[in-house]
């Protein structure tokens, strides 16, 4: 749905008497209350947040940009921070925190932990998508087992993609939104250069 169907919305459906713009408050305080809601619906989601959907929180002058590295900034020296991860912004806990949050609460059968095969082949879905499994043979040198694609499909790593061009149109396989928010990728487009080391795991 987009914003100018949303703006459309009865009020009784949507939220026209929402005040995005706080006229009434001091331009200091606004802006502080725009950073608040931008951090409340950041906190509620559990998958990132597009620009889109944030601005219907501020005001129309605002700068999202602004506004984000404010936030950023107050959250130096605290042990999570904004990301800008698969085309929106969550929060994210730091690196080095890790191991605490798994003492702490027991995550270790949720590791998204790799074979060294999983990871290739999720590389080389990354780079060549959409790929069917013959394509995925062609460059590993050997078949790919179903069994390790439905892992990377159970850990919503991977998804169906179009039908294939080749004869009997099997499926193919791409890469999804979980894909870029575990690898803390804004887009495919921030994907390193790796194409040498798939095809070295090939060989």
């Amino acid at each position: 749905m987009s914003v100018a169907t949303r703006k459309r919305i009865p009020a009784d459906e949507g939220d026209t008497d929402f005040d995005r713009e706080l006229d009434d408050l001091p331009q200091a305080l606004r802006w502080r209350e725009w950073m608040g809601r931008i951090e409340a619906v950041l906190f509620a989601s559990a998958t990132p947040v597009g620009r889109e959907d944030l601005a219907r929180v501020v005001g129309q002058g605002a700068s999202m940009e602004m506004l984000i590295d404010d936030i950023q900034a107050e959250l130096t020296g605290r042990p999570y921070e904004l990301a800008h991860v698969a085309g929106g912004w969550m929060f994210r806990t730091k690196a080095q925190f890790a191991d605490a949050i798994k003492a702490a609460a027991d995550l270790g059968e949720q590791s998204l932990a790799f074979t060294e095969m999983e990871m290739g082949v999720l590389c080389a879905i990354a780079y060549h998508q959409p790929i069917d499994r013959a394509g995925l043979a062609d460059i590993f040198g050997k078949e790919v087992s179903r069994d390790l694609l439905s892992r990377l499909r159970y850990k919503d790593l991977i998804a169906s993609g179009p039908r294939s061009p080749r004869p009997g149109a099997p499926h193919t396989f791409v890469t999804t939104e979980t894909f870029l928010v575990t690898f803390d990728l804004r887009s495919l487009r921030d994907l390193p250069e790796l194409e040498l080391r798939v095809d070295e795991m090939g060989n």
